[in-house]
């Protein structure tokens, strides 16, 4: 008797659940490259070959632990194109007495798991997910007992969960839960930022670099200089350099933005975590362990597990609650297209361009780079959420839906009219010029409201305020912004706002099919 045990390409953990409690005599392991899986978004280059590469390492590690493998590469000339068909292929070959999976990350990948009980005939047993720390009926249960959703007590709820920097007596290290206030320095000038570790492409990657090359030619972003981690030791490997390196400074500036620094003191580590090759508590306890032998300071241990066990948690969580009525939402009515320069960088905005150049060079840009440049400027201009949301999975090695897409809908975008955050996520110029050397070399005068040589973010902040004012006038976390717009004559709103339909009125929409078609038209 046969069990079949298809293993998904973020899923690439030789902890996961349907590996245990299965001989390994008598099960065929199934792992597959699709085309289905590339092309459902028009994925980074540097994603694709990182999962393909991944993929491979991991099965050649199976076999060697003694384990049947079939693996099903992309240029299979019978390839079918898509886990079902591969899954139909493999059913024929191996004539199982079960189908074992564990559950996906994604809702769509679900529902195709969800008919194939009814469509093979057998039984298929779909496994929890036990990589991440909360499971998706204890969040559901946990959202289920509150009339709103706050991070900060799921987040509390994880640490006493983990033990991870909590005293004997239960109670947070250092006497507060959460040290954000002491985590927003500015960049000093001088600063010798660490560079993550680089891992040189083996015959393996060679091989799947040479593949994407070939048929992901027209796909967004640079293959050349790939570095990241493609085996669980590569990436425990990067894990240990980052916690050496650059964990200790982490904290005091994970918000800063520096032109050319593309890392600055972050780990770089995701693309490796969201595909399996590291855990969540592994790397969380990596930090906490840091912390007690005095090589890391407390606030940055705690911003930096904050956001793995916390945020990354919480957003999943958040993410199974509200599917799939969340991918449409679009609580601001924002129908403006994606500009082209998301594609390009073709922009005078030094932020934007750096953010876009980074992203494209390396599949990756930090946190306030996503939040406070990308897709608060795409909120400011009422880019449609659902353009920002494809954008944002097409672009980045660890965007996956359940964890992008609340981070897009919900924190970026506030499409989801505020179940996952209070308040619009808005900024104005002064807050990039804050954190960065952006807009000192910018063509643009942050100091300047309006007129064609503004910030734009200025202007377009005042003017998203005003057209939203009927839904935001009343929240209490805004009172303050809206005191001074008010306080503003007449003459002085209107100035804002004419600048920002001004500036509005210059933006170039991208091309159509850069997200989800094909064809001549696809970067």
């Amino acid at each position: 008797m046969t069990i079949l045990v298809p293993i998904l390409g973020d899923q690439l953990s030789h902890t996961i659940a349907s590996l245990h409690g299965v001989p390994k005599d008598g099960t065929v392991v199934l792992l597959m490259e699709v085309a289905d899986e590339t092309t459902y978004v028009r994925h980074h280059k540097r994603k694709i070959a990182l999962i393909f590469s991944a993929m491979r390492h991991f099965a050649d590690e199976l076999r060697a632990a003694g384990w049947s493998v079939d693996y099903i590469r992309l240029d299979d000339p019978a390839n079918s194109g898509s886990f079902s068909g591969e899954v139909a292929r493999a059913v024929d070959r191996h004539r199982p007495s079960a189908i074992r999976v564990v559950e996906p990350g994604e809702w769509r990948v679900r529902t195709m798991i969800d008919g194939w009980a009814e469509r093979f005939g057998l039984r298929v047993d779909v496994l929890i997910d036990d990589r991440f720390i909360c499971g998706i009926l204890e969040f559901q249960t946990w959202a289920q007992a509150r009339s709103e959703l706050v991070m900060e007590y799921f987040y509390r709820e994880m640490r006493r969960k983990t033990g991870l920097l909590m005293t004997p007596d239960d109670k947070p290290e250092g006497g507060r839960w959460n040290l954000d206030k002491d985590n927003r320095a500015p960049p000093k000038r001088g600063l010798n930022y660490p560079e993550p570790m680089h891992f040189a492409p083996d015959e393996t990657t060679q091989a799947v670099m040479a593949l994407v090359a070939d048929r992901f030619a027209e796909h967004f972003g640079r293959l050349e200089q790939f570095a990241l981690p493609v085996t669980a030791a590569q990436a425990r490997e990067a894990l240990a350099h980052f916690v050496k390196t650059a964990l200790p400074d982490f904290g005091t500036y994970q918000d800063a933005m520096v032109t050319g620094q593309d890392w600055l003191y972050h780990s770089w580590l995701s693309p490796a975590l969201n595909i399996g090759l590291l855990t969540p508590l592994e790397v969380a306890q990596a930090a906490a362990d840091a912390y007690a032998a005095g090589s890391v300071p407390l606030n940055a241990a705690e911003g930096f597990i904050r956001q793995i066990i916390g945020w990354r948690e919480y957003v999943r969580g958040y993410y199974w609650l509200e599917m799939p009525d969340v991918a449409a939402a679009n609580a601001l009515e924002a129908t403006r297209p994606l500009p082209d320069f998301y594609w390009t960088g073709d922009t005078q905005m030094l932020c934007l361009a750096e953010a876009v150049r980074n992203t494209r060079d390396n599949a990756y840009a930090h946190h306030i780079q996503r939040l406070m440049v990308l897709g608060n400027f795409a909120m400011l201009a009422g880019v449609r959420p659902q353009d920002v949301a494809d954008w944002f999975l097409v672009v980045y090695a660890d965007a996956y839906e359940w964890v992008e897409l609340p981070n897009v809908i919900g924190m970026s975008q506030h499409a989801d009219g505020g179940r996952l955050a209070t308040k619009p996520y808005a900024g104005g110029g002064a807050y990039i010029d804050r954190m960065s050397d952006h807009c000192g070399k910018c063509r643009y005068d942050v100091k300047k409201k309006v007129g064609p040589d503004a910030c734009p973010f200025n202007a377009l902040y005042w003017d998203f305020l005003a057209r939203h004012e009927r839904l935001f006038g009343r929240n209490h976390r805004m009172a303050n912004m809206y005191a001074t717009w008010n306080r503003m004559k007449p003459e002085v709103r209107d100035a804002y706002r004419a600048s920002a339909q001004a500036f509005l009125a210059t933006l170039v929409p991208a091309a159509k099919g850069w997200a989800r078609g094909s064809g001549s038209n696809a970067r």
